[in-house]
């Protein structure tokens, strides 16, 4: 049996199961699945096998990076079939036309329509109270914005975007650690009197949990009261514990493929992760610098802008 996430298998039967984790692709390994595998196979499958069309490296790159975001290659075959069929379809309408296609990434756009995904990170500018994180869903890895504000109100907590218990409690457990140790990163502690923090992650449809946003939700509150941007291309993953520990969390490769993908160029993890990270091929860190910490006032001045 194979399983995006095996959390929902039942106990009993998973406690008499062996199970094998596998990681996700990189962009290469698709590529390569791609053009060895999945574009022969839908050739064959589309009648186009007399008359091949030949897709280019930078065509399948578009498709990877543009109409799909996923850990394996389940949607970038569905989008091949797509550019297949309408080929064939133009081979039906216009038998006398020239056969021989070379598919480029003007003629994906074609087919595909516009682009689905974007680098998140390169459109986004340094803001106050607002840090980038990672995340690990049943898709592989993903980046999230972390978003903290404040107003008038009664020192309530806020917090929105369909989060689960135990990512509400890392958002208590930051705000606490912030406010016991407010001088250290120099906030006046009569900051939080008659506030109201509002703590929220976009796509509020999607429901997502876990512990891994602490270091990020702790990192977007002390941009918010010291009032120093978050670099944009900064990205945070890690546990925080009330004493300002960083713990290690899960899915570090993902989360660094999936930094990579969004045009972060820094990333900062926990230092027990340190094995994690240095059994990842060179492939994967490559254009990152990766920081390791395992307390959250190091990595302050480098998540914010001094």
């Amino acid at each position: 049996m194979t399983a995006n996430v095996a959390d929902n298998i039942q106990g009993p039967l998973k406690d008499r199961m062996e199970v094998i984790e596998f990681s996700g692709y990189t962009e290469d390994e698709k590529a390569h699945i791609a053009l060895l595998h999945i574009i022969p196979k839908q050739v064959r499958e589309h009648g186009l096998s007399d008359y091949p069309p030949e897709f280019t490296t930078e065509a399948v790159s578009k498709v990877i990076n543009e109409y799909t975001r996923e850990a394996g290659t389940r949607n970038l075959e569905r989008q091949i079939s797509t550019i297949c069929r309408k080929i064939a379809t133009e081979f039906v309408h216009h038998k006398d036309a020239v056969r021989l296609i070379n598919v480029t990434p003007e003629l994906v756009e074609r087919y595909l329509g516009p682009r689905r995904y974007y680098l998140e990170v390169a459109d986004e500018n340094n803001r106050v109270g607002v840090v980038t994180g990672l995340v690990w869903t049943d898709a592989g890895g993903d980046i999230m914005f972390v978003e903290a504000a404040n107003m008038k109100g009664h020192r309530d907590l806020i917090l929105t975007g369909s989060l689960g218990t135990v990512m509400r409690e890392s958002a208590q457990a930051a705000l606490s650690y912030i406010r016991s140790n407010s001088s250290s990163f120099g906030i006046r502690e009569d900051v939080f009197e008659n506030r109201d923090i509002h703590i929220h992650v976009p796509s509020g449809a999607i429901p997502k949990d876990g512990p891994s946003a602490g270091a990020t939700i702790a990192a977007a509150l002390i941009s918010l009261f010291t009032g120093r941007p978050a670099k944009k291309d900064v990205a945070v993953s890690g546990e925080l514990t009330l004493s300002g520990r960083i713990l290690p969390v899960g899915g570090i490769k993902e989360k660094i493929l999936a930094a990579r993908r969004a045009g972060v160029k820094i990333v900062i993890l926990p230092f027990r992760n340190k094995v994690d990270v240095e059994n990842l091929p060179l492939d994967v860190k490559d254009g990152l610098e990766i920081v390791l910490t395992d307390r959250i006032e190091e990595i302050v001045d480098t998540v914010l802008i001094k």
